[in-house]
């Protein structure tokens, strides 16, 4: 199966926190804006697509597989045996000269088809060492038919599905399969072929370059412009492959295309979900990736389109691109926040209930990708601070803090420090602090979650934990916060940093604690 890339960074956060202990929250926004592919399952899924069932949704079953057939399920020398012979046979009838040598053909690949598709373990190796590769391509010479030419992209789709060598093995088909896109193949001929280049480029960036160079970004994208949504759909999901990074090239060129946003958003409008969860993903690139494309996402209509999308979804397959789409967005350009997302308007407020809602589900995932963008609008206003404060998200964020995996822990932490922490910074080059809301949330529960990062071997997670223990000990009134932070063991704590090799946490929990804790504490 494909690995999944990790793209570079290029957003950004205005986060809030980072002030008391450097900038590494700020190199962390700009990660999560584009840690695509995180989740190792969902990455595998969605990179590659074994083609079991036939494209036609047309009514006619012209080329499905017969309902009711049996999985083929023999033993593995069986089936590599049937599938070698079923290659030689096809061999034989692209040199034979009959009348009826085009049916033998098809009735070949389609024997071949079926061996790639139905099987539990296609015997994707056995076909290319029996040859099928060159004959393969022999199949998808233009002025073949179009039921030849469908069965041979399936055979390709499916080998394309295999492991990273299987997949290069492929190289002499691109430019055919990048050529039956076009508007001279049948619709059905040019949705295989998509569906085969978005397997090829969901293998690695070098195929994906490969691709790139060979032209195959616009006819994908006319073709995601189909009024048939199948169509649409396998083209969005191959573009969002092929452009899904580390090179940003693929992205900054997808967004130049003209109408691709008007499409973005037609489809976001209209589409049914599984369309909407493909052209979600596209975005989802395109945000992580160019800086350019944020510029004209946030200034369309996209953004209160994926807003309506949160609040009236609950597949957790469109959620999760629908969010990340939403976060990546929010983090990269405060327009969001200034100029859409403000306090008092109907989308602000359908934000704030979607975000909850995710909060509330037993999906880790959404809990995890709904944080990041409520710790994204937390970083905001004062007044979208006071909004989510005021909301019904306060008490799950502390619960979130106190008990739930790690990960979402961490999360909740930023949102509830960006909650404490004023968008100005005083002259001494530390955070304002905004006590009416820091005060409440201690006495609910919050300090004892943060005490637990700070002792957590994750830096990151630890850095965090210390931002908020020296809020509290600076900024909690009468000069009780010292007190508090002892209560909850945080002087142990932040003593654990004493000797760490790492310079910069050693100097900061020393310098607090000699500051807080020193000769004259409790005097």
């Amino acid at each position: 199966m494909a690995s999944e890339d990790t793209a570079p960074s290029h957003s950004h956060h205005r986060d809030s926190i980072k002030s008391s202990v450097g900038n590494t929250a700020a190199n962390r926004r700009r990660q999560q804006a584009i840690s695509i592919g995180k989740e190792r399952r969902e990455a595998l899924i969605r990179a590659k697509r074994l083609c079991r069932d036939s494209i036609f949704d047309d009514g006619d079953n012209e080329k499905g597989l017969d309902e009711g057939e049996m999985v083929i399920d023999e033993e593995q020398s069986v089936l590599n045996a049937r599938t070698a012979q079923t290659v030689q046979e096809l061999k034989s009838s692209l040199s034979y000269q009959g009348k009826d040598a085009t049916q033998k053909t098809i009735e070949a690949l389609c024997a071949l088809r079926k061996l790639l598709s139905k099987s539990e373990v296609p015997p994707i190796e056995a076909a290319i060492q029996g040859g099928a590769v060159p004959l393969l391509v022999q199949c998808l010479s233009f002025g073949s038919a179009d039921e030849q030419l469908l069965e041979a992209a399936w055979c390709v789709t499916n080998i394309a599905a295999g492991g990273p060598e299987e997949t290069k093995s492929l190289l002499s088909a691109l430019p055919l399969l990048i050529a039956h896109l076009g508007e001279r193949s049948s619709g059905h001929v040019a949705e295989q072929c998509a569906w085969a280049l978005g397997n090829v480029s969901g293998e690695d960036m070098e195929l994906r370059s490969i691709l790139f160079a060979q032209g195959a970004l616009l006819p994908l994208t006319r073709l995601m412009l189909s009024n048939r949504e199948s169509t649409a759909r396998t083209a969005a999901w191959a573009l969002s492959n092929l452009i899904k990074g580390p090179d940003p090239k693929a992205a900054n060129e997808l967004i130049r295309i003209e109408a691709i946003t008007d499409t973005i958003v037609k489809h976001l409008k209209t589409a049914d979900e599984e369309l909407v969860t493909e052209v979600a993903w596209v975005v989802v690139y395109l945000s992580a990736l160019s800086d350019k494309a944020i510029s004209i996402l946030v200034r369309s209509d996209v953004v209160p389109v994926l807003v309506n999308r949160l609040v009236g979804s609950e597949s957790l397959q469109l959620l999760i691109p629908v969010l990340r789409s939403l976060g990546n967005l929010v983090a990269a350009d405060a327009y969001i926040t200034h100029s859409v997302l403000i306090v008092g308007n109907d989308i602000t407020d359908q934000v704030l209930y979607g975000l909850i809602k995710c909060l509330k589900s037993e999906h880790r995932v959404l809990k995890k990708e709904a944080l990041w963008v409520l710790s994204n609008i937390a970083a905001g206003t004062l007044e979208h601070k006071t909004l989510i404060f005021s909301s019904e998200a306060v008490p799950l964020l502390i619960d979130l803090l106190s008990a739930a995996p790690f990960e979402i822990r961490k999360e909740a932490a930023y949102t509830l420090g960006n909650i404490c922490v004023g968008p100005t910074k005083g002259s001494d080059n530390k955070s304002d602090i905004i006590v009416t809301h820091l005060v409440p949330l201690v006495k609910g529960g919050c300090l004892p979650g943060f005490v637990n990062l700070v002792r957590s071997a994750d830096l990151e997670s630890a850095r965090v934990g210390l931002i908020f223990l020296e809020l509290v000990m600076r900024g909690y009134p009468n000069g009780e916060g010292p007190k508090l932070v002892e209560m909850e063991d945080g002087i142990d704590a932040m003593e654990r940093f004493q000797f760490h090799e790492n310079q910069e946490m050693r100097n900061v929990a020393n310098a607090l604690v000699d500051k807080y804790f020193g000769a004259d504490y409790g005097v």
